[in-house]
């Protein structure tokens, strides 16, 4: 396994192809800093003796000891242990550990391949376990490309004006794949070592060219990643270790995939189970990294409560329930659904989607809330708060000092530090990505409803209702 060292530099080795501002940048931009810094805690907690049971597990094609992000499920308490992982991770950097797209990518491919060669004869699986020993062998980093930028909603991809709006096979030669398009919303891909594509929807028979599936470098010739990368503001004095994010544009620019690399090209039918499976995986994840979110908002809006000398009020009590609830209704989901999941052909278990897409909607549409919640109780300052410097001018700071003051038994400076910490959770350009991030991560509510409804036994229901009824068809 990796060192975090080993990490970044590997990242400062990469040929640069991230553009940022309108600039060519180099991979460790101090811009990208934050979201590297979240990336490298994957490396340090899985080499602490005390994590190891949470973040290592033992490849199932090599018997070698791995990062539990390059680990496909072999069992339930696999799925159990990858959900209390990102919970734990979560609540150490304050927010989503990131990392989860790309083990998410590798068990749906997994068990797609699998899937592809039983029912059509092909010979995927055997590449992608090749791929799968290298990934694990060298502790990767993978980011999913899944989002294409879709154009005109309303027509499907062999539809559109501008054939290139959905990813696609331009060209197919004897050593590989020729592809051009572009993925939305790729989170990681400025620091990620891979990038897996997958598709994202199904497909029809016309769309042959746009159900494709691979991994190339990030770094890879004719790959363009145009970046947005966010932070809560940094801090000169009351210094705290940054975490942040950075999500792409990638573009494919006639770039070429080598056939080992290529793991879906034109299997239609598959396409949409692939898109579909990728989801529900990382629907599953969600309910270890939603979770944690909440339990940072719940703890920030207990510590204000606190030094604001309220946190026994009944009113205050009753929201801290309404976190709680949210937190554990979506982490408890997340344990059925890994308690009820199913074992597929490749070995791979699959968490049960009805429980997995429960979970999720109910952290989607809750964001919102949680945000109320905490922004009533911590109050306006957060968003007129002076400037960290005006609390060390030695004309305005002790002024300030004394002002800020509200619990007589905490200090000015631990006040500053509250409400610092809630001014960047309510009131900055992060706070506002991630809270957008929260509902549609992962799917929009309305996707979650949409796969509820179709893999949900409501004729089972109905059944109910006329034996009672008696009802005889």
């Amino acid at each position: 396994m990796r060192t975090a060292e080993q990490y970044l530099d590997k990242l400062r080795s990469m040929r640069p192809n991230v553009y940022m501002g309108g600039e060519l940048v180099q991979r460790d931009d101090p811009r990208l800093i934050p979201g590297i810094n979240i990336m490298s805690e994957t490396f340090n907690y899985a080499a602490d003796p005390r994590h190891k049971d949470l973040m290592v597990a033992t490849s199932h094609i090599t018997g070698q000891s791995i990062n539990r992000f390059c680990h496909i499920h072999q069992s339930i308490d696999d799925l159990l242990k990858k959900q209390e992982m990102t919970r734990f991770l979560c609540t150490r950097t304050g927010g989503c550990i990131q990392r989860c797209m790309g083990v998410d990518a590798l068990n749906a491919l997994s068990v797609i391949t699998k899937e592809m060669d039983l029912r059509m004869g092909t010979k995927y699986h055997e590449r992608f376990t090749g791929y799968l020993k290298y990934f694990q062998e060298n502790d990767l980093v993978g980011n999913c490309a899944q989002t294409d930028v879709k154009g005109d909603r309303s027509k499907r991809p062999h539809e559109q004006a501008d054939p290139d709006l959905y990813l696609r096979v331009v060209e197919k030669r004897e050593d590989g794949i020729v592809v051009r398009g572009a993925k939305a919303h790729n989170t990681i891909a400025p620091y990620a070592d891979e990038i897996i594509v997958v598709p994202t929807r199904m497909m029809t028979e016309k769309d042959a060219a746009y159900a494709v599936s691979f991994a190339v470098p990030a770094d890879t010739e004719g790959v363009y990643l145009v970046t947005r990368a966010t932070a809560p503001r940094t801090r000169k004095h009351l210094k705290v270790k940054e975490y942040g994010s950075a999500d792409s544009l990638t573009i494919f620019d006639n770039v070429f995939v080598p056939w080992e690399r290529v793991f879906m090209c034109g299997e239609t039918p598959f396409a949409g189970f692939l898109a579909m499976l990728f989801a529900l995986f990382h629907r599953h994840s969600y309910t270890g990294c939603k979770p944690a979110t909440t339990d940072v908002i719940m703890g920030a809006a207990a510590l204000v409560a606190e030094y604001n000398g309220v946190e026994k009020a009944p009113h205050v009590r009753d929201k801290l329930a309404d976190l709680i609830a949210v937190a554990e209704l979506v982490y408890g989901t997340g344990i059925a659904s890994a308690v009820k999941a199913k074992r597929y052909a490749s070995g791979t278990y699959v968490p049960d989607p009805v429980f997995a897409n429960v979970a999720r909607y109910h952290a989607g549409i809750n964001v919102y809330h949680e945000f109320d919640i905490l922004a009533d109780l911590a109050g306006g300052l957060p968003a007129t708060l002076p400037l960290e410097e005006d609390f060390f001018n030695p004309v305005t700071g002790e002024l300030l000092h004394k002002y800020i003051m509200r619990n007589p038994e905490i200090t000015a400076e631990n006040q500053h530090k509250c409400f610092r910490m809630l001014s960047d959770m309510l009131c900055s350009a992060h706070a506002g990505v991630m809270q957008v991030a929260g509902i549609h991560g992962g799917g929009s509510p309305i996707m979650e409803k949409i796969a509820i409804m179709g893999q949900y036994d409501i004729k089972s229901k109905k059944a109910i209702a006329k034996r009672l009824a008696g009802i005889e068809d």
